[in-house]
């Protein structure tokens, strides 16, 4: 599960990129009595025992290896300290991995787990004190706006090119991470290589949308076909089917059933729900991928890579008819469908309640949820172990357009520092790339479902066991899936302007705030940071380089509603026509490619 608590809570990094971030000499080379014949035996024991199936041929496996095992020579006797959030992928690595790692190469790993935010306040302190707490850190790529504008993370593509390029393996294959363009900077560089990944998608009980006398009632309601909601129309009307209507008086087999699950209580998780993607959804921001440009799915504007404003007055989207209207659906939703104690939920106490058997479908959920919806013995299992629930594209608002994102991506990645020594930089990195390695990735994807590469998505293993995960391997396999990303180069400082966030949400639950105040005072103080951080890039030059915030002049909402794109003027019709589509039908287009 998720443990996402503590993120925004983080101070900004920008202040912190502006120090000098000069490297300090590592420690005297320690002695070791490591012998490669020891690794070598290793290695065999690992990839027979643990490394399986895997991608690779066994021999290829073990001539993985033993370029790991050639390249850690001159780091033997060492230890290495990493951290990472507290995810199942992450525990597998401390506990696994990094025991691997150390008996194959002679090179010791202490693999930290503490929480999100924990990994952004230790990476701050890190690079405020100029002290090296850890050698690499997985850090959310959602920071690619912060850290390319920073001068404190090493670039890889740079590192791999030049002082890495002996650490750096020959079967890393770029091209196979799934995720690369989110870790990559305006300036092309590849900043972060990614460990982990999880999407946000539609979750439904498809037991009982395949129901004959349950699509029978709906299609009487309605006078259309219950299936996988296309868009947020379609959406509301099966939430409200589910939670009033179903036989009679919204109940399944004398159960009271819910058409929608969702969280409101004022917490930093509440923040999230809305970063990770929930404007874009509802046709926030520009078309383009990874993500909109010149306006993102934050409703941050740039030009040249410049973030120019938030406000629809300065030409971007935060408070425009779009991201109020995602804001209004979202208060709608949870009052009326959800059941009554989800609106005191945060994150982690909202994302059991589904597996608990009464929630009809959800539109944004983590498929990080995965393995803890397959357990045996739930009310959403089978007894042969098959998932009576199944994952699909979210639908989209009324604002969307083709060529939007249609959703989040979460993609924790492998981030080193320039104030970490290059001895232990180096050996961190080949202890990144191990975790990441093909001889490894698959057994790992198989443990905790956080694809990074198209080879394991496309493996035999995960083609024989599809069925267990609910739809999961066909998304990932599809061509949707490009359409789910994470937060974007636009955001130039991602901690402080996250905390922005669940704070404004909050009113608009409680009903302190109309939808539209609550976004016209998270557009302000969006700026407001955007000023601040153009006024430190002018006293103290170098910050952010060419993509330093430069915030243009105000003008009439009504001068951005007649130029092209983004913000887009408000709808007559924000409901539109509800638009379903089979499941297995959209299921055997993915497979056809389409």
């Amino acid at each position: 599960m998720r443990h996402r608590a503590g993120r925004s809570a983080a101070a900004g990094l920008t202040v912190l990129v502006l120090l000098a971030a000069g490297c300090t000499q590592g420690a005297d080379k320690p002695t070791s009595d490591f012998k490669e014949a020891d690794g070598r035996a290793a290695a065999q024991r690992w990839v027979t025992e643990q490394f399986t199936p895997s991608t690779l041929s066994k021999e290829q496996q073990l001539a993985e290896m033993d370029w790991f095992i050639k390249a850690a020579a001159p780091y033997r006797g060492m230890q290495i300290n990493v951290v990472s959030e507290t995810i199942t992928t992450h525990e597998y690595e401390s506990q696994q991995l990094a025991k691997a790692f150390a008996e194959i190469t002679g090179i010791r790993i202490k693999h930290d787990l503490i929480q999100e935010g924990d990994v952004v306040e230790k990476l701050q302190t890190q690079i405020q004190g100029d002290q090296n707490i850890y050698d690499a850190y997985v850090n959310d790529s959602d920071l690619i706006g912060t850290h390319s504008r920073g001068d404190y993370v090493v670039p890889l593509s740079d590192y791999m090119a030049g002082e890495g390029k002996n650490v750096t393996s020959p079967t890393l294959d770029l091209d196979d991470f799934i995720g690369i363009s989110f870790t990559t900077g305006p300036d092309k560089k590849i900043y972060q290589l990614p460990d982990q990944q999880f999407a946000n998608l539609y979750w439904f009980r498809y037991d009982w949308f395949t129901d004959p006398e349950i699509k029978k009632q709906f299609k009487a309601a309605y006078g259309y076909d219950l299936g996988v909601p296309v868009n947020w129309a379609a959406y509301e009307d099966i939430a409200e089917f589910f939670t009033t209507k179903v036989n009679g008086d919204g109940t399944i087999d004398g159960k009271k059933v819910y058409g929608h699950m969702d969280y409101g209580r004022k917490d930093p998780s509440l923040g999230w729900r809305f970063t990770d993607a929930w404007l874009s959804m509802a046709g926030n921001g520009d078309p383009g991928i990874p993500n909109g440009l010149p306006v993102d799915d934050w409703g941050i504007r740039v030009e040249n890579c410049r973030p120019v404003g938030s406000s629809v007055t300065r030409g971007g989207d935060t408070n425009g008819p779009a991201a109020v209207y995602a804001l209004t659906k979202y208060v709608d939703w949870l009052k009326k469908y959800a059941p009554r104690e989800a609106a005191g939920m945060n994150f982690s106490e909202a994302g059991p309640v589904p597996a608990q058997g009464a929630v009809a479908q959800q539109i944004f959920w983590y498929t990080s949820f995965t393995a803890d919806m397959t357990k045996e013995g739930l009310p959403v299992v089978n007894g042969d172990g098959t998932p009576k629930w199944r994952i699909a594209p979210s639908p989209h608002g009324a604002y969307w357009k083709d060529g939007n994102k249609l959703g989040y991506q979460d993609a924790g990645s492998w981030t080193l520092l320039k104030n970490t020594p290059q001895d232990r930089r180096a050996a961190a990195w080949l202890y990144a790339q191990f975790v990441t390695s093909k001889t490894v990735s698959l057994k790992k994807s198989i443990t905790g479902l956080t694809f990074i590469r198209e080879s394991d998505i496309k493996s035999d293993y995960f083609a024989d066991n599809a069925e267990k995960y609910g739809g999961l391997i066909e998304f990932y396999g599809s061509p949707a899936r490009v359409q789910w990303t994470p937060t974007g180069t636009n955001v130039p400082d991602y901690p402080k302007l996250a905390q922005l966030w669940w704070q404004n949400v909050a009113t608009a639950v409680t009903g302190e705030t109309t939808p539209q105040q609550s976004m016209d005072n998270l557009a302000k103080q969006q700026d407001d940071i955007l000023a601040r951080l153009e006024r430190l890039s002018r006293e103290r030059q170098g910050y952010g380089g060419q993509c330093a915030p430069k915030l243009n002049q105000e003008r009439p909402a009504q001068y951005w509603f007649d130029q092209p794109g983004a913000p887009a003027p408000k709808l007559a019709d924000e409901r539109g026509k509800p638009e379903t589509v089979d499941y297995d039908k959209l299921i055997a287009t993915w497979k056809q490619g389409n």
